[in-house]
């Protein structure tokens, strides 16, 4: 069995692993009951995969986690949020493609300010 490069975080460690990491960490908001989350499942565990070292993929389920997804006022599921440094330099919101994903993460790992 493939262990996973996804990592589940909760709000008693949201600023542990996301706010406080040195690297870029993509967050997925979702929920068991979300279609367009399940579809976007197996994309983000290959993206973590692929960037094994280059940033940290997580989920938060919304209906386990009361505190964090109103702070960052998540309305939509999914809705993936793009942190470095504690804060959000990107967000996708809704079932996205992989090469898409993957254009999102390129240009904000890319850009020189970071």
């Amino acid at each position: 069995m493939k262990i996973s490069n996804v990592i589940e975080v909760f709000d008693k460690n949201f600023n542990e692993i996301v706010l406080l990491s040195k690297k870029h960490v993509l967050v997925d908001f979702w929920a068991n009951w979300c279609g367009p989350c399940k579809i976007l499942a197996p994309i983000l565990e290959e993206i973590a995969d692929q960037y094994l070292g280059k940033i940290i993929i997580c989920k938060m389920n919304i209906d386990v986690n009361s505190h964090v997804p109103p702070k960052y006022f998540i309305r939509g599921i999914p809705s993936l949020l793009l942190f470095y440094n504690s804060e959000i330099i990107g967000s996708k919101i809704g079932a996205i493609s992989k090469v898409d994903l993957i254009d999102f993460l390129n240009n904000h790992l890319n850009q020189k300010n970071v």
